[in-house]
This record gives C-alpha cells, structure tokens and sequence, in this order.
C-alpha cells in the first residue's frame, strides 16, 4: 500500500478539526486530490465545506474499501461516531487513530480482530504542522502499514514509532505536555520583563527568541 492506493482508493476523515485540518490542508499540499477524500464531520469549518466545491466528499456515504480511515474525533464522541466505520473492519483498509485515551484494543473491538490499526500521539503543535507524533501499531500491521502512517502524519511535522503501546503514556508526559510547559516559562518571562519596565510586546518578543 502506497499514496497511489490512496488517491485511488481514497481517503476517510471521523472528524476535521484543528488536528484534522492541519493533516489535511499538508495533504493536499503534496497532491492528494480533493476528490479523493471523504470527510464525515457534523460541524465542518467553511474551510472544509468550501473543499467541498472542489470534489472533496462531505457527509456523504463512503467508499467500499478505503486505503486509509483517519479517526479524528474527541474520545467523549467516540461511541457515537465510530459505529459508521465498523463495516470497514476487517478488511484491506489502513485504520488511524490520533485521538487520546482509546487503546488498539479498544479499537479492535469495535472494527474487529483483524482489522489494520496504528494508534497515533500527535502533540499540540502538530496542529500547526510543528509537532512530532508518535505511533505504535497493532499485530496485523507491519512494516509497510507503518511507513504508510508515518508518510501522512510527517505532513504535521516530525514522526517516531515506538516498540510497545504501553510507551504511549511516557509519550504524552514529554512531547504532549513539554510544549505546554515552555510556553508557561515564556509568558513568565515576558510578565518578567512587563515588571522590569519593557513594553510587553517587546517583553514577549524577547521570551520567544
């Protein structure tokens, strides 16, 4: 499976928020065809419905065999959205999840035993193509499902694939939340520097440098 089988086969998105969109817009980017992707989303931003325009499937039935279903959905909507995607399991399509906190068994379960999944970490800023992502997938996947995985996600930055899922949460704790704790040291030092007597966007300026 390659990004032929891709364009040919098309693409599905559960969901094209601010993670979703990023992956998508990278996408397209590097010549995927609107037309080759479906997206299924109750609230699509005027971004994606104006994608619509140009042959990009919104909220329509999906393709028989996909090469690759994106599952990009809040876990609390998981249970609700994932339903729609089970006549897919089992079968030749590529399953990738970047939502947080739903395991491969999880995922198994629902789309079946023998269904090809990778579960994906992206961080934070991976929204703005800045991020780094990990993934991990199940025993039906191998090398080649991998690169696959790791060719989309590297349109939001920087990819790492780990040994074991249990790897995920140490994951989380250093690329997830590491982010958040630099940007709290750079507004201290801006706030800092507001007290010393700087303008504060010129303190700011100098944090981010």
């Amino acid at each position: 499976m390659d990004m032929n089988d891709v364009k040919n086969r098309g693409l599905v998105m559960l969901g094209c928020g601010k993670m979703g969109s990023a992956m998508l817009q990278g996408w397209l980017g590097q010549g995927l065809p609107a037309g080759s992707v479906w997206v299924l989303d109750p609230h699509p931003s005027d971004w994606v419905q104006g994608l619509a325009g140009e042959g990009l499937h919104l909220n329509t039935d999906l393709p028989d065999d996909p090469a690759i279903v994106l599952i990009a959905v809040k876990p609390q909507m998981m249970e609700e959205a994932l339903p729609v995607l089970t006549p897919l399991g089992n079968g030749k399509t590529l399953f990738i999840s970047v939502a947080a906190g739903k395991s491969l068994a999880f995922y198994e379960q629902a789309l079946g035993d023998n269904t090809l999944i990778i579960r994906a970490m992206p961080n934070t800023p991976a929204a703005i193509s800045r991020g780094i992502t990990a993934l991990v997938g199940n025993g039906n996947t191998g090398d080649t499902e991998l690169a696959l995985a790791e060719s989309l996600l590297q349109a939001v930055g920087q990819t790492v694939r780990l040994d074991d899922e249990a790897q995920i949460d140490a994951v989380t704790g250093v690329s997830g939340s590491g982010p958040a704790y630099v940007f709290l040291m750079i507004e201290a030092l801006a706030a800092a520097g507001v007290e010393q007597g700087l303008p504060a966007d010129m303190a700011m300026q100098l944090a981010k440098a």
